[in-house]
């Protein structure tokens, strides 16, 4: 019974502050406080120096030099007319496929996720061109809103990732390679959504009406055009990386550079662009570290208190299968995620996840993909949905709508998670492959 002491002290002071509605940062630095001073009577100015000595490691670790560079890239495509051009490129490819221009949301998010990071950007993004031309065109808003939101969260599993990014520093396994290991499950997952699109059109054609226009020969010429930005910054950046030129961190500020080239190219850099950009990706780029540095405080806190020793001997002690602690642990993150944002979870739930993990067997980068897939189906869980947020914010319809329309891809993503348990070589191919 003192061993689950800690835990319920932890839990309580988790309920009562996060509860509050306060910053989910100063949220988790009160209960790491309040905690080490309720159990262990630690005095403020040891528990100072021990934040202090945190905040002062993850500022010097370079590879957290990637969030914002990712973030900032994400933010100049977001308000230039790329994502214009990413809708024409794709409108005609799909114009074939039962339901038509509703794959654009699908395509449009996994090739802005490949440049992006960040799951709400890809979302805004592709969603500030899809949501009105789709609902202008007559499509079924609960497919077209739906698949958006589900697509919008391949912007955390396609590389680059900012989750796949915090998992490896803390984690302590290569960035490259988690970056390999979310490829080929973005794509299943990507593929399941299409899928389920064209199951539903072709039961229910009048959930794709027909444009009646058909595409020219110039208009095909035309889609490499108006798809070369966002390939360009593909082919730079997850080449840099994957040939091995390039950190991560350093191929993002390659990505920035090219970004900013292709504004000036297309003649849309401006002072107020580039003064907008930059603040966008600082107000964000703060708020994931300060709330990384204040989950790190509360897992180092939880260490003191050995509380991850304690939930790993009690799950231990259940003699699970290696897929049944998958499904625990499934059902654990699915609860986390519908409270937590992306980066908390994955740093305060790490130290107690990822020794289990490993001690039944999973490969750390195959864990990783899977973390991400679980965080991925947060994003579109109410009350803490950030896909749900932005949708609403752009369309006006309740999240609770929102949310219903994107309960088939959160199945789909379950689906994906149970096709990856099976076959972990969909994650681990690619790393093997390229890395050896």
């Amino acid at each position: 019974m003192e061993a689950l002491y800690p835990a319920g002290i932890v839990g309580i002071l988790i309920f009562i502050y996060l509860g509050l509605g306060i910053w989910v940062f100063a949220g988790l630095l009160l209960v790491a406080i309040s905690s080490l001073m309720l159990v262990l009577g630690m005095n403020i100015d040891r528990i100072g120096t021990i934040a202090a000595n945190i905040a002062y490691r993850y500022a010097s670790t370079w590879e957290l030099a990637a969030i914002p560079m990712f973030i900032w890239m994400g933010e100049i495509i977001f308000r230039t007319d790329i994502s214009n051009r990413l809708f024409r490129g794709l409108a005609p490819v799909v114009e074939h496929l039962p339901g038509r221009l509703l794959h654009t949301n699908v395509l449009g998010c996994t090739l802005f996720a490949a440049v992006s990071g960040s799951s709400a950007a890809t979302a805004a993004t592709v969603g500030k061109i899809t949501t009105t031309e789709l609902e202008q065109r007559g499509y079924n808003r609960s497919l077209a809103l739906g698949s958006l939101a589900g697509a919008g969260s391949l912007g955390l599993l396609i590389p680059p990732s900012i989750v796949m990014i915090v998992y490896g520093i803390l984690a302590e396994v290569s960035i490259s390679r988690l970056f390999a290991a979310g490829i080929l499950p973005g794509l299943l997952i990507a593929f399941l959504y299409s899928s389920y699109i064209v199951i539903r059109c072709l039961a229910n054609p009048g959930f794709a009406p027909p444009s009646g226009v058909r595409t020219t020969f110039r208009g095909y010429l035309h889609i490499g055009l108006d798809l070369a930005p966002i390939l360009i910054l593909m082919a730079i950046v997850l080449g840099a990386i994957y040939s091995g030129i390039a950190t991560p961190s350093e191929a993002a500020a390659v990505g920035v550079a090219t970004a900013l080239v292709l504004t000036i190219v297309m003649r849309q850099l401006t002072f107020k662009l580039f003064l907008e950009t930059l603040m966008g990706a600082v107000r964000t780029s703060c708020m994931v570290s300060i709330i990384l540095i204040a989950a790190a405080v509360l897992s180092t806190a939880m260490g003191y208190l050995h509380l991850p020793a304690n939930v790993a001997n009690a799950i231990a002690a259940l003699n699970l299968s290696p897929y049944g602690l998958l499904i625990v642990l499934s059902i654990f993150y699915i609860v986390l995620g519908l409270f937590l944002d992306g980066v908390s979870i994955v740093v305060m739930s790490l130290p107690i996840t990822l020794p289990l993990a490993v001690q039944a067997g999973f490969d750390p980068i195959w864990f990783g993909v899977y973390l991400v897939i679980m965080v991925e189906m947060g994003q579109i869980t109410p009350p803490v949905g950030f896909n749900l947020f932005v949708l609403q914010g752009m369309t006006g319809v309740p999240i609770g709508k929102i949310a219903w329309y994107s309960l088939p891809f959160f199945f789909l993503m379950a689906l994906g998670t149970v096709i990856l348990a099976v076959f972990p070589d969909i994650a681990l191919w690619l790393p093997r492959v390229l890395y050896g």
